[in-house]
């Protein structure tokens, strides 16, 4: 999930999650094709009011709102939450040209707005008013696919391909099922809390990993982090092919 919060003069920063005051139930959306809804649940830890705005993108993330066409209707598409209440959010499906064989990604947008300050102690008080915007996957699952997602990290192939100094992974993914992978490193380098190296290796696809050069004595295997529907990691090993 990726949080953005658009500050003073449009300035975009990255923050934690935890600065929000909209907490939400889950770090994805798996939406089974067989279902007409599927619910997602979002609650105000904050002490002021929140104004919500939801919308579904096809990985845009610059995208206007009111110029995006996907398969999908968000309800409400714009709320307000008081203080510790609730508010669930609906997607459906409401038909479109997607493919049958394999899940399809979409993302979902939060963007949470703070309310003014009420209280001003003289007429020049400016103040600072921050925007929290975040990014959910949504994957589509058609019916009937071959496999299953938590089998999916066991068929990918790993390739290793070198230009100069530059050192890559390939992951190829036979499978239906798209693999959210969190780490990828050797197996010879210390775990590393802060490692970048993370993204999707999409279903029937192929991803690079931008990786450290490999001790060649050493580094047999790699190990690489996935994440599964419920947003849980597990560690998985494999061998790469140079």
């Amino acid at each position: 999930m990726k949080v953005f919060s658009i500050g003073l003069f449009g300035l975009l920063l990255f923050i934690s999650s935890a600065h929000a005051g909209i907490l939400i139930n889950s770090t994805r959306v798996i939406y089974p094709a067989e279902s007409s809804e599927v619910t997602l649940g979002m609650i105000n830890n904050a002490t002021t009011p929140r104004l919500i705005q939801s919308w579904i993108d096809d990985g845009d993330a610059d995208a206007s709102p009111g110029k995006i066409s996907v398969p999908f209707v968000v309800t409400p598409p714009i709320s307000r939450i008081n203080p510790g209440q609730g508010q669930s959010l609906r997607i459906s499906f409401i038909g479109g040209n997607v493919p049958t064989d394999r899940e399809s990604v979409f993302w979902l947008n939060i963007l949470e707005i703070q309310p003014k300050p009420g209280v001003k102690t003289n007429a020049t008080d400016s103040y600072l008013k921050f925007s929290v915007r975040s990014r959910l996957k949504i994957f589509y699952r058609p019916e009937g696919l071959t496999g299953s997602p938590n089998g999916a990290a066991s068929t990918l192939s790993w390739h290793l391909i070198q230009n100069g100094n530059d050192y890559k992974l390939e992951c190829v993914n036979p499978s239906a099922y798209n693999v959210s992978i969190s780490e990828v490193r050797f197996i010879d380098e210390a775990e590393n809390a802060d490692n970048k190296n993370n993204g999707m290796c999409p279903a029937k696809g192929s991803k690079l990993f931008r990786v450290n050069k490999p001790v060649a004595s050493v580094a047999s295997k790699i190990v690489f982090i996935t994440i599964n529907d419920l947003g849980g990691f597990k560690k998985n090993e494999a061998d790469y092919r140079r």
